[in-house]
């Protein structure tokens, strides 16, 4: 654990470390998709961004390779809380795509010895319905105990810089970052509570009122990497007010942030 840690950290919890202090910015956009793991002849999306997902925006802010980060975003050593600020809205827009399987990829010489493969623009395109978010916006909330990412990650955030351009999904929909600043986590506190951010394995505990909706999903939550590049290894329940409100929760475990009352994941 580094220096963001707090001293009763018990190692055993699963829930995210502990730290003392987190990163708080904003993910803006127009549009955006989270592809459901699930097929369907539409192509659906998540409403609440996946934590892998999160941390893949993360990563391509600081310029890290595709699956080099994902120790630096296992559940003893980072903590992320991610709060909807705006009602969660969707709709379906069709998309002319062509095919990305290796079989239907064309190769194209250049000058040098490099050789480019890319979609055939000559092949039909195809069809899709993708079901979009429209005018989506989160808060995020990190916690990370890799200190040099942590300082790296807050130098970028102030200056408004990012390595890759940073995206809510698919890399058509570009993401704006605001930063929020630096804050203390209060962690540990166990009550009845409204919670700002999305509720964490802890669905059974959410109360349902008249009026108050209240949304399910589960999503992929922490990832390794494989011989064949990268896996799922856990996914998270997640619970959420499609109006962007706070979830009334009973006896869950709570941390207090800029505040508001948030659960790490």
């Amino acid at each position: 654990m580094t220096q963001h840690s707090l001293d009763d950290w018990d190692g055993d919890d699963d829930s995210g470390s502990e730290s003392a202090e987190c990163l708080s910015f904003e993910l803006r956009g127009q549009w955006g998709h989270f592809r459901r793991v699930e097929g369907n002849i539409v192509k659906q999306t998540y409403r609440i961004p996946p934590r892998t997902t999160i941390a893949g925006i993360i990563a391509a802010i600081l310029g890290l390779d595709r699956d080099s980060y994902y120790d630096a975003f296992a559940p003893k050593c980072s903590g992320i809380a991610v709060e909807p600020i705006e009602e969660l809205r969707t709709m379906n827009l069709p998309q002319n795509t062509l095919s990305t399987a290796k079989e239907d990829m064309k190769t194209v010489p250049t000058r040098g010895h490099a050789r480019i493969s890319m979609p055939d623009s000559t092949e039909l395109r195809q069809q899709h319905n993708y079901e979009v978010l429209v005018d989506p916006a989160y808060r995020i909330d990190l916690q990370l105990d890799d200190t040099e990412l942590f300082e790296e990650l807050r130098n970028r955030l102030e200056e408004g810089t990012s390595h890759y351009p940073p995206s809510l999904g698919l890399s058509e929909h570009l993401a704006e970052v605001e930063y929020l600043g630096a804050f203390d986590v209060e962690s540990g506190e166990v009550a009845d509570a409204d919670v700002d951010s999305v509720v964490i394995e802890a669905v059974d505990d959410v109360e349902l009122a008249p009026g108050n909706p209240v949304r399910v999903e589960r999503s992929p939550g922490f990832m390794a990497a494989d011989d064949g590049g990268r896996t799922t290894t856990k996914f998270l329940s997640v619970a959420y007010s499609p109006d962007a409100e706070p979830v009334r929760v009973h006896n869950v475990e709570t941390s207090r942030v800029d505040g508001r009352r948030v659960m790490f994941s």
